[in-house]
């Protein structure tokens, strides 16, 4: 079996990122700019059939799936003129720095989504990884169908609702809560008050 191609050897072009000889950027914060062309460069390569198959070799053999996703977020860092290990130091903060950037935010979280989803697409396999898919589409349903009969309520009753949402999270440690009600269980929450 042949060495997993990386980003750097593939046809992978960007445009003017090169790195040619200057030197790599190290300190500061990664741009907003930057952060957008990364999650785009990410969203690219990460639907590509080689790189999936990458991430599938590496978890037969061992790997973490998630390692080999953050060497692909490495070499696109490189790509575009960043120390990988700076860059991948900036991901970590772009909670705390971008946290009021609304647009900023929605497209890390979809990147944060897009690493998730091919890791647990190449540790899952096709059947149980479909299953999940069509788990989470059945949740995103519920919880649309939830927020549309939450905005017929009093601000007040929203913010109840929410409230118990968040306490059954944390008790549930944040794993495995489907943070939705149902029509009768929220009409028994407002009927409580």
């Amino acid at each position: 079996m042949s060495a997993p191609q990386s980003i750097a050897d593939s046809e992978f072009n960007l445009e003017d990122t090169s790195v040619g000889s200057t030197s790599l950027q190290n300190s500061g914060m990664l741009s907003r700019q930057q952060l957008f062309h990364l999650f785009h460069l990410f969203k690219h390569e990460i639907d590509k059939p080689a790189v999936k198959k990458r991430i599938e070799d590496a978890v037969r053999d061992k790997q973490e799936a998630v390692a080999v996703t953050t060497e692909i977020q490495e070499e696109l860092l490189l790509k575009m003129g960043i120390d990988p290990h700076f860059g991948i130091a900036c991901l970590g903060k772009v909670n705390t720095v971008y946290e009021n950037d609304g647009e900023l935010m929605v497209q890390f979280y979809d990147f944060v989504n897009q690493e998730e989803m091919a890791c647990d697409e190449a540790e899952l396999g096709p059947d149980a990884y479909s299953e999940k898919i069509q788990y989470q589409q059945k949740l995103q349903e519920q919880q649309l169908m939830m927020l549309r009969q939450m905005r017929e309520l009093s601000l007040e009753d929203q913010r109840s609702i929410l409230k118990a949402l968040h306490e059954e999270m944390e008790q549930g440690n944040y794993e495995n809560v489907s943070a939705v009600m149902t029509h009768e269980q929220i009409q028994a929450l407002i009927n409580r008050k």
